[in-house]
């Protein structure tokens, strides 16, 4: 007989048919035992009445893999309109164990419980609201990827072991490569600027390692970046333009194809225009002031309560909650990037619900330009790590930007979690290790 999903099962009421999944919870009621069996597309609802069924789940545990053959039956309370009849079990996997939490009821994300929550990941993801946050992370990624091929970009893979820092700072894990050292790649950075000399648009959708002492609600020691890099642009809004046809793309597609999900998780309303508005940093800290008292005027970048903050303010008056700060002080720009006017880079950092997703420049291309900013900034452009990327431009690179989009991020903000470590599977930050 031929597995039926728990999905599917109101399209075979009154037939025999064969489920197969795991012990998701078991209860009595009026001399009946239920019990709700979980497959990958959800849950399907086990009326056990024969005794010598019954005896079959003495002793078992939630986990228990379990396959059943009854007949499918109509019913408007159980979950899916339909449930299960007169069912023949047969065990094939064993648990006795008690599990260490309990998988049927929510899962606490308060702040003082995240540590518990870690600890008991591999069970816990089997609840199904978690589960349910990292199936519309897989549809975001999935999103992300049809926009970009549909815009001619090509996937690339690039090596995550490299011999130098491609930020050129300090902030990276070192380790030993058969007597040389190297570093966890904070970013392909080198790597996608090189190819777009070979296909003109490229993307990435990877892990990047950043060792940053850092135990904060918005940061992580390895993350999943989005980055994106298109040649032969025509000036840096181009760049922002893409950027931002993607996000509100894959935002009005979640919103849509996952509706239910997320109301099932208490996600925000989407506030969000095909359009986003621009902000210099410069009006984003005398509108803050002006608003809030607060002088930040002295500041080279916006402060994670300016980025809340101008969030909540595009909202309000702009009916939207993704914005564009302009005008990134060229102190702070990266070798990379290509300097603007009055003391500014060709830079913008995309906000979304209060956080910075990206940050999104047009790149210095000319060969001679870039290496007096290698220099200037005291790298070498002939040390190991830079020198193959030198030949790119070297060799003729056309003008180009992308930038480099925080997917954790991203998918914290969609479903309005409070810490970016509730959208990674298993996270890694300065304590934490394992699972």
């Amino acid at each position: 007989m031929e597995r039926v999903l728990a999905r599917d099962v109101n399209k075979h009421l009154g037939k025999k048919i064969l489920i197969e999944g795991w012990l998701h919870k078991k209860r009595l009621l009026g001399g009946l035992t239920f019990i709700a069996i979980r497959d990958r597309s959800g849950l399907i609802q086990i009326v056990v009445q024969d005794k010598g069924e019954v005896e079959k789940l003495r002793g078992m545990q939630v986990g228990t893999v379990l396959r059943v053959q009854g007949i499918a039956v109509e019913e408007p309370r159980a979950p899916g309109g339909a449930e299960i009849h007169d069912p023949q079990l047969e065990i094939m996997v064993k648990v006795s164990a008690e599990p260490p939490i309990e998988i049927d009821k929510p899962l606490s994300h308060r702040p003082e419980n995240l540590d518990t929550l870690f600890d008991q990941r591999v069970i816990g993801l089997r609840n199904l609201d978690e589960a349910r946050i990292f199936r519309i992370r897989s549809d975001l990624l999935r999103y992300i990827r049809e926009f970009l091929y549909k815009n001619d970009f090509v996937e690339i893979n690039t090596p995550k072991l490299v011999a130098g820092a491609a930020e050129g700072g300090a902030e990276v894990f070192k380790l030993d490569y058969f007597g040389q050292e190297a570093t966890l790649a904070q970013s392909p950075q080198l790597y996608k600027q090189i190819m777009v000399g070979v296909f003109e648009r490229v993307f990435e959708i990877a892990p990047a390692f950043r060792a940053e002492l850092s135990a904060t609600t918005r940061h992580v020691s390895e993350v999943t970046m989005l980055d994106i890099e298109m040649g032969f642009i025509h000036g840096h809004d181009e760049v922002l333009n893409m950027l931002q046809d993607l996000l509100y793309s894959v935002l009005a597609r979640v919103y849509k194809e996952h509706s239910d999900d997320l109301k099932v998780l208490n996600a925000p309303e989407l506030v969000v225009t095909p359009h986003f508005p621009k902000y210099s940093m410069q009006q984003v800290h005398e509108l803050y002031q002006k608003n809030t008292g607060i002088d930040t005027s002295s500041e080279i970048d916006l402060t994670p309560d300016e980025e809340k903050w101008i969030c909540d303010y595009a909202k309000e008056h702009d009916g939207c909650e993704a914005v564009f700060a302009t005008g990134l002080p060229e102190s702070k720009m990266k070798f990379y990037h290509m300097k603007g006017e009055a003391g500014t880079a060709m830079s913008a950092d995309l906000l979304f619900r209060g956080i910075e997703l990206a940050t999104v420049p047009q790149r210095e291309h000319r060969h001679e330009n870039l290496i007096e900013q290698m220099k200037a900034a005291g790298i070498d452009p002939d040390s190991p790590g830079f020198s193959h990327y030198i030949t790119a431009f070297k060799h003729g690179l056309p003008p180009h930007g992308g930038c480099g989009f925080g997917i954790d991020r991203f998918t914290e903000k969609v479903l309005g979690l409070s810490n970016v470590k509730e959208a990674i599977l298993f996270p890694r930050d300065i304590n934490r290790l394992a699972p």
